[in-house]
């Protein structure tokens, strides 16, 4: 369906004129693609997490081929986040989304950046580096990775100089998966300058570009409301278990149509980190079965989506630990206290 519905959109596409006046028509047709397109990415995830098709060869195929043509490094992408997965909510060893300590260096330049703009600004900036440009800064040089990682990281190459900290995120036998990866991206970037020289780059870039940007506006908007938010604790080496860390992760009210294109990638979160390998059609009846069983556990957020995302945004920042748990907590001041909501 996600494929189908994606060529369809796309073709509609190549009967918009490229003109000033079909603008409108251009960034509506950006939404819609862009939103049905994610679908393809999301099955693409289930491949990486052997959830998609129970032969292994097909199931690979798949993946690489979709996430290729979203120019998303298949293989590499799969081991970051399988390293996310078995690591969640740890500070020193998680992988995307993991916040800067308010006592680190990256802590205290964001705190400092907090205290300079108003709260309005620094919400804005914050989506801006999320949903516009963050994906693309994760991929290349490892933003919002793991301390134990180091700074820079890259999904593109694991040698020099890339490799800086304690713990290899992509170790040396993974340096031919990482090639293929890279292949794959190659192929499809040559696809598009082809098309773009047959057709006109203006027209490559309208039918692939906005929808490509719509991508990953979703995509970074799951993940980060996935696993963010005040009452949220995020843990140090010393207070850290698989299931403390799997069990923070947030499942969100995004309506039918939404849960329906992108196979309730936001709305089932807790039962895939419970176990990756369900598939998405049946992750519907592991999140019910999980709140009936552990309705305490289970969290889950009910506020609406730009609301939410709003507030993470404009106060989600730093974390600090707290004396009494020891987590450690996003606050807007080093004097608030963390909101623990009940989302069971």
């Amino acid at each position: 369906m996600s494929v189908s519905l994606s060529l369809a959109a796309v073709g509609i596409g190549t009967t918009i004129p490229l003109t000033l006046t079909a603008i409108p028509l251009w960034l509506v047709y950006a939404a819609v693609t862009g939103t049905i397109a994610m679908g393809c990415w999301v099955l693409a995830h289930e491949c990486g997490h052997n959830a998609f098709h129970p032969n292994r060869r097909i199931e690979g195929v798949v993946g690489f081929v979709l996430h290729s043509t979203l120019l998303v490094p298949y293989y590499s992408w799969a081991r970051s986040h399988a390293v996310h997965h078995a690591h969640c909510n740890h500070l020193e060893g998680g992988e995307t989304h993991v916040p800067p300590r308010a006592s680190s260096p990256q802590g205290q330049a964001m705190e400092h950046l907090q205290r300079k703009l108003n709260r309005r600004l620094f919400g804005i900036i914050s989506l801006f580096n999320h949903l516009i440009i963050g994906w693309q800064i994760y991929l290349f040089s490892g933003a919002t990775g793991g301390e134990d990682y180091g700074f820079p990281t890259s999904h593109f190459w694991n040698g020099a100089p890339f490799t800086n900290g304690k713990r290899e995120l992509f170790p040396a036998s993974f340096r031919h998966l990482m090639v293929r990866s890279n292949l794959g991206l190659i192929a499809m970037i040559i696809l598009l300058i082809t098309a773009g020289s047959y057709f006109s780059p203006l027209r490559v870039l309208c039918l692939y570009g906005l929808p490509y940007v719509v991508i990953n506006i979703w995509l970074t908007t799951y993940t980060w409301l996935q696993h963010t938010d005040r009452n949220i604790p995020h843990f140090s080496d010393e207070t850290w278990s698989w299931s403390k860390g799997a069990l923070q992760t947030v499942d969100r009210p995004y309506g039918g149509i939404l849960n329906l294109l992108h196979h309730g990638i936001g709305s089932t979160h807790v039962c895939h980190h419970i176990n990756s390998t369900i598939p998405h059609y049946n992750a519907w009846r592991g999140t019910a079965l999980l709140r009936q069983r552990f309705p305490d556990l289970v969290r889950y957020d009910s506020t609406p989506i730009p609301q939410a995302l709003w507030r993470i945004a404009t106060t989600c920042g730093t974390v600090y630990q707290d004396a009494t748990d020891q987590a450690f907590y996003y606050r807007t001041s080093k004097d608030d206290k963390p909101q623990m909501e009940c989302c069971g």
